[in-house]
Order: C-alpha cells, then structure tokens, then sequence
C-alpha cells in the first residue's frame, strides 16, 4: 500500500488546510537550522512536532502513537514554564516533598522516604491535555494548535497520593490538594509561579491518583518532571503537576496561576462560536475534570492507497476519563452504516483500549474511514467538532481518514 499525497487530509484538517499553512508548526528535523531555539529540550524526541518553544510544547503525529505503552521518546510534551535546573542536571541534592496545609502532621519526605515508606503501585496511564484536538475549533481558540496528539499511555510508577495524605493525617477542613512545581517562569522571576492547580479531595484520594517517579522503567524524564510528578488520571493533563516540591492542602478551591478564569474551564451552557470569553462570568465556567471518550486511528496513514478485493487493516486505541470504553465502531460510508471493530480491555484502570477491524471496499474509488468510540455510559464521540468554547477544550469528535482503493 503507498500513500497519496498530502492534499488528501483526514477528519477535519481538510476544512482547514489554508489554516494549518499559516501556521508555524515545526518537525524537529526541519527546525533545527531555522529554529534552533525550538529543539532545546527535544533530545531524543525525533518526529514530534513543535508548537511552541517558549514554553516548550511538543505533540506526537498519531502514527506515531501505535505502540500499546507510549515510549518516552515518543510522548507529547506540555511545559508551562522553564525546565528546572534540576530536572536538567538530575540532582536530588536538597529536594523533598513538603505536604502541609490542612494536615494534622506535615511532612517532608525525600524521594527514597517515599519509594521505602509507601506500598509501591504501577500503572499504565492516559494523559491527554485538555487541549488536544484545539485546532478544530472553527473560529480558532485561542492556545496552542494541537490535532491529535496531545495525548500519551504510559507505564508509571510511584506511590497513591492517599497514602501519603493519610500518613499526614488530614483535617475535616481538607478539600482541595494544590501542587508547587519547580519550573520557572518564562522571565526566570523565581516568585512568578507559572502554574498552580491541582484536584479536589474525592480524586486526590482515588486508588489511582499517584505520584510518580519512574515512566516506562526509567526516572522520570526532564521534559517529564524529574524527580516527582502528580498522575491524576482520566483529568486533564494540567492536573497532574511535573517537578513537585509542595502540596498544600486547602480548606478551599485553589486559586494559584491557571486555576481561575478560563483556564481549564468552560462554559457551563452552550455559547455561540466566537463567543468572547469576556463575555462570560467566570460563575458560569466550570473546572473541567474527566475528560470525554476519545479514540485514535494509528494505522493506516491518512491518504493510504488499498488494493480492491483486498481487506484494509486499521487499529488505534480508545480511552474514556471516567470508566471504560465499552465499543468501538468503524464506517466506510460517511456514517451510513457501522461496523463493530473488536476491543482490548485496557491493562488497568485508566489505560487506553488497542481497537482493530478490517475493512473491505465495495468498490474503486474515494472512501473516508471513520472511527467512532462509545463508553461504559453509552456517549459517543460526536461525528462534528463538539461544542465551542473560548479556550478550545474538550474536542473529541471522530477522527477519520481518507483511503483511495485501487
């Protein structure tokens, strides 16, 4: 099977071909002439493509996104600030995890009180930034233009973050744990913290919301939070906190940088497409939490030509921020009709779902493969970019991609 050329674009990138020209979307092999300022940081990250490098935000095309458990060099990167020095120099000269707040014993726990004072846990963990999918938006949103790869399942290992705030006894007034990164600002004002959030009490002491120190069997990756990060599954990818050096637990709704105004929020009632955010009282935004069911074609390639009278192969993964994904379903006639592809359970909770069917065209010609998730509460993912919003979150419409059979 070849391919065609890259006119022929999948899902809805053929609407917005002239909009992604005018961006400057930039692959790692291409910028490093042009842009060597962009690459800073993407060591070993060959064949992602670079949104932003100030801060550094990467995303991975979803071809490259196949394998069951996401290799490091292969996972999409969100900073909101500078890398520490630390997290570059892999030195844990100095460096605890302060929990205090809302807790009857403070602790101060360096990383190898936390891997002998802890029972251990290992899981294989979806993060996805709420973000992924942005470009869709018609008027554009505001951020960084993701597709669809703003999304990663890897194996983490680390401690519950309950047992931690059960060993520092928390108050009655506990409702809230915030996270302090070690990242810095973009000047490098050491007291402008650029990110702050979090999750309220209920997920904080889920059975799955860890911290971290090892991705797919190696210390966390600078680009990735060495020495410790937050996992909060299932949430967006902004909650689970990289570098970590605090948790404050609070007697209320954080309020630290991106927890207030539109960040990570939306509308709590449908708005019209370009509505302002202005227009908008931040009463009527609510915090985003689970993330809608989602799913992935990682093969074919978008423009993939196919033999007649022969079956196409397709398979992606499928995820759902609060329970399973029950089924998965593919069509080849613009939604006419839909067949059942077969479905992995995940590895644990919170993975994501390998899918596979094989299709069979009933003729030569143009088709568009759809791929369409369901979960364990029966939602779909909508066959159109879902409802707007000013920050562009939450978009989880089907992807699709063109197939010319010959």
């Amino acid at each position: 099977m070849g391919a065609l050329g890259s006119g022929t674009l999948g899902w809805w990138f053929s609407g917005l071909a002239s909009f992604w020209r005018g961006k400057s979307f930039l692959r790692v092999a291409e910028a490093q002439e042009a842009m060597p300022s962009a690459i800073e940081g993407m060591e070993g990250k060959e064949g992602l493509i670079v949104l932003s490098d100030r801060p550094l935000t990467a995303e991975t095309p979803v071809t490259l996104l196949d394998d069951a458990v996401t290799p490091n060099s292969r996972h999409f990167i969100r900073n909101n600030g500078l890398l520490p020095e630390r997290a570059v120099s892999r030195d844990l000269s100095g460096w605890t995890l302060t929990v205090d707040g809302e807790v009857e014993t403070p602790l101060s726990l360096s990383l190898d009180e936390l891997k002998d004072r802890y029972p251990q846990r290992q899981a294989s963990l979806v993060l996805e930034c709420a973000g992924n999918g942005r470009a869709g938006y018609n008027p554009p949103a505001s951020g960084n233009q993701w597709t669809l790869g703003a999304v990663g399942c890897a194996n983490y290992t680390g401690v519950r973050l309950k047992d931690v705030l059960d060993d520092a006894s928390l108050k009655s007034s506990a409702v809230f744990v915030a996270y302090y990164g070690e990242d810095l600002a973009l000047n490098g004002d050491i007291n402008n913290v650029p990110i702050s959030r979090g999750v309220g009490l209920e997920k904080a002491l889920d059975d799955h919301t860890l911290l971290v120190w090892e991705m797919n069997g190696e210390p966390l990756p600078a680009q990735h939070g060495f020495p410790l990060r937050l996992m909060a599954p299932g949430w967006p990818g902004s909650a689970s906190g990289k570098w970590l050096h605090r948790l404050w637990v609070r007697d209320r709704l954080h309020d630290g940088p991106k927890m207030t105004g539109q960040s990570y929020r939306v509308p709590e009632y449908p708005v019209a497409p370009g509505t302002p955010g202005t227009d908008i009282p931040e009463s009527e935004m609510k915090i985003i939490e689970a993330m809608p069911v989602k799913s992935i074609i990682t093969s074919p390639v978008t423009g993939v030509e196919a033999r007649f009278g022969e079956p196409l192969l397709l398979r992606g993964h499928a995820w759902c921020g609060d329970g399973p994904v029950d089924a998965m379903h593919v069509s080849i006639d613009f939604a006419a009709t839909w067949m059942q592809a077969s479905l992995a359970p995940p590895a644990n909770p919170f993975a994501w779902q390998r899918w596979e069917a094989a299709v069979e065209f009933p003729g030569r010609g143009y088709y568009e493969l759809w791929a369409r998730a369901t979960d364990h509460r029966g939602r779909q993912q909508p066959m159109v970019i879902p409802g707007w919003n000013p920050r562009g979150y939450l978009n989880n419409a089907m992807q699709r991609i063109a197939v010319h059979v010959i």
